[in-house]
């Protein structure tokens, strides 16, 4: 994944925190929202009710536009509905009181901070592989080690913005060398799905029917002598295996900040840490 513009969002802020540039601002009743997220969560009136710790009258009148919910009971049910902030700040503007969550772009001066730890991991973690991603899987910074996963990739792949769920399963992408595609494309699609799951994005959905296009002849089953999923790709000839993580910042109070995550592979043997040490070295020369 070649590395673009460093740290710079695509959803800068357009004027009201939350919303992205060219989204219809036309609000939906806060009832319907809240109906509509404890439905995703699955959660009865009831159980809803109880963790709030309200009554199920008063969430019901709410849900139903018979009484308008204040300020801090939006936000303690969107938090009980584990509600991601772009859509607490939506929630918010639907009962008619302002953002809470601002929506910084990465490249401003008062994300200094978050720009450097980003890099800090990305440049510390080589001679492995590690890219930030934000809500959408569109790549947002990476390190030069993968620049292994984007050998041979189709140059239209490599536009900005980047997605790497599409960059990892298109034919004419990553797909091509991973020598596990079956195993590693079941594992992408149900990340995928939790994340739909939980955030309801409709974007996220549109991405899904895409790559369940995408044409894969290998059987979608796990390796029972695998401990977690590998990725198993070819490169220059060798096979490395490798095993992966996700980082988020875990008290992020900004839309941006929270919807950046951070994936950072690993050599699940011997012989790819090898190969990853020889082939840094190899650049530097």
């Amino acid at each position: 994944m070649r590395k673009q513009e460093p740290l710079q969002t695509r959803h800068s802020r357009v004027g009201i925190p939350g919303l992205q540039a060219g989204e219809d601002v036309k609000q939906r009743p806060v009832g319907e929202l809240l109906r509509q997220w404890r439905e995703q969560r699955r959660l009865s009136q009831l159980a809803l009710s109880i963790q709030a710790d309200i009554s199920t009258r008063h969430l019901s009148f709410m849900e139903t536009g018979r009484s308008s919910p204040s300020r801090d009971m939006v936000l303690r049910l969107a938090e009980e509905l584990d509600v991601p902030l772009r859509d607490r700040n939506q929630m918010l503007l639907a009962a008619g009181y302002a953002p809470v969550y601002g929506e910084t772009s990465l490249d401003a001066p008062e994300m200094v901070a978050v720009r450097s730890a980003v890099r800090r991991i990305l440049t510390g973690h080589e001679p492995y592989p590690a890219c930030v991603v934000d809500r959408r899987w569109n790549l947002v910074d990476s390190n030069a080690a993968t620049q292994l996963f984007t050998a041979g990739v189709a140059p239209e792949l490599m536009r900005p913005p980047v997605n790497t769920l599409r960059l990892s399963l298109h034919p004419k992408g990553m797909a091509a060398r991973i020598r596990n595609l079956g195993e590693w494309r079941a594992h992408l699609l149900a990340r995928l799905r939790r994340e739909i799951a939980v955030t309801a994005d409709e974007v996220l959905r549109e991405l899904y029917k895409e790559a369940m296009t995408y044409p894969c002849d290998e059987p979608e089953v796990h390796q029972d002598n695998d401990v977690v999923v590998p990725l198993r790709i070819e490169y220059k000839g060798t096979e490395l295996a490798f095993l992966s993580t996700i980082s988020t910042f875990g008290t992020a109070a900004d839309v941006t900040v929270a919807e950046l995550a951070i994936e950072s592979f690993f050599p699940a043997d011997d012989e790819t840490a090898e190969a990853l040490t020889a082939f840094r070295d190899q650049r530097r020369r």
